[in-house]
Order: C-alpha cells, then sequence, then structure tokens
C-alpha cells in the first residue's frame, strides 16, 4: 500500500461515502450499490480502486462477495498524518 494509492481512492466522493456506509460493518457489493444512484458496473470499478489501495477487504460467501474497512491502512495514514504535523506518536 502505497500513501498517493490510498489518497488517490479517497480523492473521489462516492468511495468516501463508500468507505463511510462500510463504517457500519460488512456488507455486499448489491447493498453498498442499492445507497447510489450509479449502475453496478460503477460500484464495483470504485470498490476494486478501494481494494487496490488496500482500503477494504473483499471476502466471498457463497454467491455474494462482502466488502469491509481495512482499519490497519486508516491508521497508517494517521501516522503518516499525524508525523507531518509535527505531533509524536502515544
Amino acid at each position: 500500500m502505497s500513501i498517493s494509492e490510498s489518497f488517490k481512492a479517497l480523492a473521489v466522493p462516492i468511495r468516501r461515502e463508500i468507505l463511510d456506509l462500510l463504517k457500519g460493518g460488512k456488507l455486499s457489493a448489491g447493498d453498498i450499490a442499492s445507497h447510489f444512484h450509479v449502475t453496478q458496473p460503477a460500484i464495483s470499478y470504485h470498490l476494486n480502486i478501494l481494494k487496490k489501495a488496500n482500503l477494504v477487504y473483499e471476502s466471498k460467501y457463497k454467491n455474494f462477495v462482502y466488502y469491509e474497512l481495512n482499519t490497519t491502512v486508516f491508521d497508517n495514514l494517521i501516522v503518516w498524518l499525524q508525523s507531518i504535523k509535527g505531533e509524536k506518536q502515544k
């Protein structure tokens, strides 16, 4: 995971909205798509970018693909941002 990939993925508002949805827990691609007025392929495209940036995990169960947040990457981003700001880690 590179920080630039993470920021690129976070630059698009719909991807940030997807991440907000996933704060509540694991969701299927169909559940995520039901919250937006875009096509299923568009949601899959955005999920793929989030996955490549390691911001979400993908798991399969039966015929469904589920997505959930990878909070470790967010922790790493926070540590990096704090170091830029000059804050020391606790």
